[in-house]
């Protein structure tokens, strides 16, 4: 990792936790009376107490995402302890009243962990899931397939020696997989990173920095996503932060300065960390971290960046 920073909550394993009963083969869920705070016939329910009491929040479809906040969330209806209070991570009971098995995600967008609720089942949310509920999907026989791999499959078409052309970056937001261009990638993690207003040798010596992180992962990653699908770097301070359309004219001309520039040690292309300063970051080993305020002094001090690279990556070769 980059930084020493939290890490957004990664999704698990999927593990199905099966609630009773069977599998029913149905085209839809029964459309019951709406939501009203009574659990209806047809209807998948979440109770705010364990063992089916205080208030209830009651559904006829999939929710990809409750909402966390009023007065915008799915928030519990019905009379008793609870009401008024969002959906999400607050459910510790259920009961499906509808006529197909419901899985109870860990994660927004039907990702992480889940349990399953077979059609007519209730009973308490496993201890794992209760309070931490995210989404819910109606099911079939037949679950929906996961998102399919992106064009080209994991492997990078760079080696040591040539760039990546693009690069798998998993959105954390998103919860989805994103093969982006590796020039784009760059230009749109640097401003995010350094100062745009920094000097110019400094936003230099970050766009190697950035550069060469980047490739090192599009070569070494076997990183995967919940699903099984392969990705290179997350999109947060877990790698590098990327936001698509955030590259910038002062960072762009140091990405494009810079782009013939490779960073090694030992002839392998070097994994390039750096921070905010040498004590930002408890990971901090001088010789192989850079620091970001340190780059923007010594360019204000008249270094060129090949200079504050090799002051920061000790044994690196710049070629």
């Amino acid at each position: 990792m980059r930084k020493a920073r939290l890490i957004p909550r990664a999704s698990a394993v999927t593990a199905a936790m099966v609630v009773g009963g069977t599998i029913l083969a149905t085209t839809s869920p029964a459309m019951a009376a709406g939501r009203n705070g009574v659990c209806d016939p047809g209807e998948f329910c979440y109770y705010f107490n364990s063992g089916e009491k205080g208030s209830v929040s009651d559904f006829t479809g999939s929710v990809a995402d409750y909402g966390a906040k009023q007065p915008s969330c799915f928030e519990f209806k019905g009379a008793g302890a609870g009401k008024g209070v969002c959906v999400k991570n607050n459910a510790a009971s259920v009961w499906n009243r509808s006529s197909v098995t419901v899985r109870v995600y860990f994660n927004s967008r039907y990702g992480g962990r889940f349990q399953e609720v077979r059609a007519g089942a209730k009973g308490n949310l496993d201890a794992w899931l209760k309070n931490q509920n995210a989404s819910h999907q109606f099911m079939s026989v037949t679950p929906p397939p996961p998102p399919p791999p992106p064009p080209h499959g994991c492997k990078t078409d760079g080696s040591n020696t040539r760039l990546p052309s693009s690069i798998l970056v998993y959105r954390t937001g998103l919860h989805r997989v994103d093969r982006v261009d590796f020039r784009t990638y760059v230009k749109n993690v640097l401003p995010n990173e350094w100062v745009s207003s920094w000097p110019r040798e400094s936003l230099r010596a970050g766009a190697v920095a950035v550069k060469s992180y980047g490739w090192y992962w599009a070569l070494h990653s076997t990183r995967k996503t919940s699903w099984g699908q392969c990705f290179d770097v997350y999109d947060s301070t877990s790698s590098q932060v990327y936001r698509p359309g955030s590259a910038v004219t002062s960072t762009n001309a140091a990405v494009d300065a810079t782009w013939s520039t490779r960073m090694t040690r030992g002839g392998s292309i070097f994994q390039a960390q750096y921070c905010a300063t040498s004590s930002a970051c408890g990971a901090w080993r001088d010789g192989e971290w850079m620091s970001q305020f340190g780059s923007r002094d010594k360019a204000n001090a008249g270094w060129g960046y090949a200079s504050i690279l090799r002051y920061y990556y000790r044994g690196i070769a710049l070629s």
